[in-house]
């Protein structure tokens, strides 16, 4: 039987455009999406809309969420909290572990949350470039072993985009995957393998991110 689990970046974020948002914000490493993210986000749930996907796994950053939620509401389905699809805990862009909204206040704004879920894997920061890797790369091969043979989507970040990429495919993702801002990955299992299908799609955008900032 085939499998293909999508993987998606979230869509646009406020300090990316307002760059001034973080000197001032309660949350610092969290911001929640640009206006223009989140019509980034609601374009990517209509590309989704005919697609087959059974369950839907998201970072819990509020961008993630706010990016999965508006795939749930098109899909009409629950979003389930997965830790080990977290922005890179890099020490280089956090002076300090990132403060996010707890599950049950997330709960509270999108209800669509799952509160049942357990997450599989852990993220602790500090984290280096290579268990950032390791640790998204567990998290797709995990959940697309646990929720076989059901296609699933898992919203991430940059850096977890591009390694629960390579969590299924391998080294080649390192090259051939480009995730920029809210673009899409497809993978398909054909047992033993993975094949590598969409590499970092964005037609479904009207706006396309030109330089690509893996935070």
């Amino acid at each position: 039987m085939s499998q293909i689990v999508w993987i998606a970046r979230h869509a646009n974020r406020l300090d990316f455009v307002n760059p001034d948002w973080f000197l001032t914000a309660e949350r610092r490493y969290d911001p929640p999406l640009s206006d223009d993210g989140i019509i980034q986000a609601q374009q990517l749930a209509k590309r989704l809309k005919r697609e087959r996907i059974a369950h839907i796994f998201a970072s819990p950053f509020l961008r993630t969420v706010q990016t999965a939620n508006a795939i749930a509401q098109v899909l009409n389905l629950p979003i389930k909290l997965e830790t080990g699809l977290s922005e890179w805990l890099n020490p280089a862009w956090m002076t300090e572990e990132p403060e996010r909204l707890s599950v049950w206040a997330l709960a509270e704004l999108f209800p669509r949350i799952d509160t049942s879920y357990t997450s599989r894997i852990a993220a602790k920061y500090p984290e280096t470039h290579e268990k950032v890797r390791e640790r998204s790369g567990q998290a797709a091969r995990c959940l697309s072993t646990e929720f076989f043979p059901h296609d699933i989507l898992l919203v991430g970040h940059g850096a977890s985009v591009l390694g629960g990429a390579m969590g299924l495919v391998g080294e080649i993702a390192k090259t051939e995957v480009k995730a920029s801002l809210c673009s899409l990955v497809k993978v398909v299992r054909q047992d033993p393998e993975w094949l590598l299908e969409l590499k970092g799609d964005t037609s479904h955008l009207t706006h396309i991110e030109e330089v690509i900032r893996f935070n």
